[in-house]
């Protein structure tokens, strides 16, 4: 496949880019031509001044910025899609997002630089999500909500578009705060010059967009119930662990899921013969299983040929099992089995309550969400 030369744009702290940009300047958003929507039918008109925007930085969240936009479109919305890309996403991935996005957009990568804040989430990576804030420079459109690249959408959402800015659903670690993963917006040059000089003059709480954005909306908490999306439309993966009886009363309504967290379903592989996603281990199970194989059906169906039509002869990783080298594992393990290791010892019902009141869940084990659910069923009967 020919590859296209693409301008790089260096990385910018927020400080940086308002020194060298003045006050009536925006930062480069340079679009990518893109093919007319995929569902373009007298049944889909589309709605052309409003949009769903995504961010991906890298190629991992291009994945997710596929998937997402996939799962828009397979409950039939009929508003634009919009995936503002980082400079560094490979030329295969840009042609798979025109694919499915209406447009495409190149823009700036912002770093927080904040990496005091970051480490108290553990969480360096999250630097870049300032480039989130270019969606303000998005004038073409009258209103959009904001996805993050790491949710999945799992029924027809375009009911949000009646909502003003800034409505969001509460955050799961702290409910007077709104989780920036999903939240609806009105573009704005000047909200976002506004911005851009809040973050150098005030930084972030976190290290990242959502600490920017609880504090320039500081209102939100309190001013006005309609801003508040109900958690189903912004639902944690996590979040269903820490209360699960409100789960099962009300997760069958969930709209929009959010793979919180530093494991995404892309860092799993699927085995496509079983339907089956592998590659779980203790500290990776906080992701709901039935969620997590959704996002992979969705990426194996429409996503994967898309990505291998792209690349052509050239490899990359399509995050299927490969069978033959599972097989061949198989194998090695019956030749060589492995030494005997003794079954762990059971821990006491208090040892059991101190490790889970200090984060030490055992999710492969006896905290398995399997086993949390049986144990709640046992006393909801």
């Amino acid at each position: 496949m020919t590859r296209k030369m693409w301008g790089l744009i260096p990385v910018l702290d927020c400080s940086q880019l308002l020194r060298l940009c003045p006050s009536q300047c925006k930062p480069s958003v340079r679009p990518i031509a893109t093919p007319g929507p995929l569902l373009d039918s007298p049944h889909h008109i589309m709605t052309a001044d409003e949009a769903f925007v995504t961010l991906a930085t890298n190629d991992s969240y291009a994945k997710g910025a596929m998937v997402l936009g996939q799962s828009l479109r397979n409950h039939n919305t009929t508003r634009k899609l919009v995936a503002l890309i980082g400079p560094h996403v490979a030329d295969q991935c840009r042609d798979v997002l025109s694919s499915i996005f209406d447009e495409v957009c190149v823009v700036d990568v912002m770093d927080s630089g904040d990496a005091a804040h970051l480490a108290l989430m553990k969480r360096p990576d999250l630097g870049v999500t300032f480039t989130k804030l270019h969606c303000w420079t998005l004038t073409q459109y009258s209103k959009c909500v904001f996805l993050d690249a790491d949710t999945l959408v799992l029924s027809n959402v375009d009911e949000l578009f009646e909502r003003e800015e800034l409505s969001a659903a509460p955050d799961p670690g702290w409910p007077d705060c709104f989780n920036s993963g999903v939240f609806v917006f009105r573009p704005s040059n000047e909200t976002h010059e506004k911005l851009l000089t809040f973050c150098s003059e005030n930084g972030s709480f976190d290290g990242g967009d959502q600490g920017v954005l609880n504090s320039y909306f500081n209102t939100w908490a309190t001013a006005d119930i309609s801003k508040h999306l109900p958690f189903i439309y912004n639902l944690s993966s996590i979040a269903i662990y820490s209360y699960l009886p409100a789960f099962k009363q009300y997760g069958h309504d969930a709209k929009v899921v959010h793979f919180l967290g530093k494991v995404k379903p892309w860092n799993y592989s699927y085995d496509a013969q079983r339907g089956e996603v592998k590659g779980h281990s203790p500290d990776q199970c906080h992701l709901h299983p039935d969620y997590l194989l959704m996002w992979w059906q969705v990426y194996a169906k429409s996503v994967l040929p898309l990505l291998q039509q792209a690349y052509g002869d050239t490899p990359f990783s399509s995050g299927f099992v490969d069978v033959n080298e599972e097989s061949k594992l198989h194998q090695d393990v019956r030749q060589h089995p492995p030494p005997f290791v003794p079954p762990p010892q059971k821990v006491s019902s208090e040892e059991r309550k101190q490790r889970w009141e200090a984060g030490q869940i055992d999710y492969m084990g006896d905290d398995s969400f399997a086993n949390i659910k049986r144990k709640l069923d046992s006393f909801l009967k």
